[in-house]
């Protein structure tokens, strides 16, 4: 069996104070990949040391010394691109597709910083003041399991492109694709200290993070519950906070809708890493005269999905990521079916002729109401919900009818009455025909979404505060 029993702590791979050692299960097998030693508060207390330490002077370096480091750990991530992907298939059971454009994307991140900092004016005259926007001191980034390279990636570029260095709490589930990345990270040959990678339980690890004076910001990617809690610990010591949480994402399909065009996307949108992703399209509104069609077509896309081994290419779906993880998504469709919605396709189980694994049926649930848990709560997993609307101003309503925010779609054959729609939607990004991809764009939501944005400037604002200089002359 795989040990995986180091972290990583100012340059160095070390062996973790703390001894709780935890079993991670293949999704496909249901059996025993690796076991992993789990940090504790000892260790992230010292790699909050090293963070600090190495801030002093990682924080007065130049532009052109930080586009350098950036391109090193680009160059380190993409070498070994391959080998990430066959990783993280293994471990976390996404699809070829999913697997190889998060590593592409994580590789990217380091890119993408590089063309911020080209850009990034971090001084700026204001009348007579002089404005300097200045790193904000260690950060710690707390990443989830659900696209675990992309999250480690694109956090820690933004924060070393502001001059800050960074503690990484990544999620213990993703503990073999974090030991490989972090192999990449340390051949890129940065000063030690400046990332620092403790693996370790939420609760303790990330918890002594979110209390820990000198720490000066959390970036957090997860649920909304934990988020809260985050965001409540780290008011004791006047942190800065990004948290990107969980969504309900609304998917009109306006009247005029194109559907052999919108139920593909629909069904992509909704079911997009095998269901576990914040920004799936899983709440699918469409017009009352309508429904039928709808049906049909949902119908024969979802007979079209394959859903199996994630190594093979012609997967779209592959097994959710843990035992828990599927019990959960089980037991929401079981409640779908008690509250009275109409289970159009799928369903409890698993998909005929896999008899083992963590793989769902991709559900549909169609004359669904508002009111039912399964148009309310964040389910994780390859299930969708079918609501139907009168008219286009009842169609925002209902997709504004959530207390989260983060993502939506609209499509519809005239543009003019789609971009006016997705106006309408309280929500960080609206995609409108279509989900595309732009980098430099703002990402994070509105209300129990989360705070604050990531990408572009509008993240690397997050990382930097702003001083004012004003003098005599």
């Amino acid at each position: 069996m795989k040990q995986i029993n180091q972290i990583y702590i100012n340059g160095e791979f070390v062996t973790p104070h703390g001894n709780e050692m935890m079993n991670l299960i293949n999704p496909v097998t249901e059996q025993v990949a690796a076991q992993v030693r789990l940090a504790d508060e000892t260790d992230t207390r010292q790699a909050i040391a090293a963070a600090k330490a190495a801030y002093a002077t990682f924080s007065r370096t130049s532009k052109a010394q930080r586009i350098q480091y950036l391109q090193q750990l680009h160059d380190a991530v993409l070498a070994r691109a391959d080998e990430l992907e066959v990783v993280m298939s293994a471990e976390y059971g996404g699809s070829l597709a999913m697997v190889q454009g998060t590593v592409a994307r994580s590789s990217g991140a380091f890119l993408q910083a590089i063309k911020l900092l080209n850009e990034y004016d971090f001084v700026r005259q204001i009348g007579r003041a002089k404005v300097v926007m200045e790193p904000l001191g260690v950060v710690g980034l707390i990443t989830p399991w659900n696209a675990n390279y992309g999250f480690i990636c694109n956090k820690m570029a933004t924060a070393l492109a502001a001059g800050s260095t960074v503690v990484i709490k990544p999620s213990e589930l993703s503990a073999g694709q974090t030991q490989l990345l972090t192999e990449c990270l340390h051949a890129a040959g940065l000063p030690a200290g400046v990332f620092n990678i403790v693996t370790g339980r939420g609760d303790v690890v990330g918890a002594e993070m979110t209390r820990h004076p000198d720490i000066a910001k959390i970036s957090f990617t997860g649920s909304t519950l934990v988020g809260k809690t985050i965001a409540r610990d780290a008011v004791d010591t006047l942190k800065r906070v990004t948290l990107e949480l969980g969504g309900k994402s609304p998917n009109i399909l306006l009247p005029d809708a194109d559907l052999a065009k919108a139920i593909p996307l629909a069904l992509a949108v909704g079911t997009m890493n095998n269901g576990q992703a914040c920004i799936a399209g899983t709440r699918l509104l469409v017009p009352q005269e309508r429904l039928e069609e709808v049906k049909t077509q949902l119908l024969q896309a979802v007979a079209n999905v394959k859903v199996g081994d994630p190594t093979q290419a012609d997967t779209q779906i592959g097994p959710l990521v843990t035992a828990k993880q599927y019990a959960r998504v089980q037991n929401y469709i079981r409640l779908g079916i008690e509250e009275g919605a109409e289970l159009l396709c799928g369903g409890e189980g698993r998909p005929e002729g896999l008899d083992s694994g963590y793989f769902v049926k991709p559900t549909v649930f169609v004359n669904v109401t508002p009111d039912m848990t399964i148009a309310r709560e964040e389910i994780f997993g390859p299930v969708l919900s079918v609501l139907t609307y009168c008219t286009v101003e009842e169609a925002v309503q209902m997709a504004n009818n959530t207390v989260y925010g983060l993502q939506a779609y609209v499509s519809g054959e005239n543009r003019q009455q789609a971009r006016e729609v997705a106006a309408q939607i309280i929500a960080g990004r609206v995609f409108v025909n279509g989900m595309y991809d732009e980098p430099d764009a703002p990402f994070g939501g509105f209300k129990q979404s989360g705070l604050g944005r990531e990408f572009g400037t509008y993240g690397l604002e997050a990382y930097l505060e702003p001083k004012t200089l004003i003098d005599d002359e």
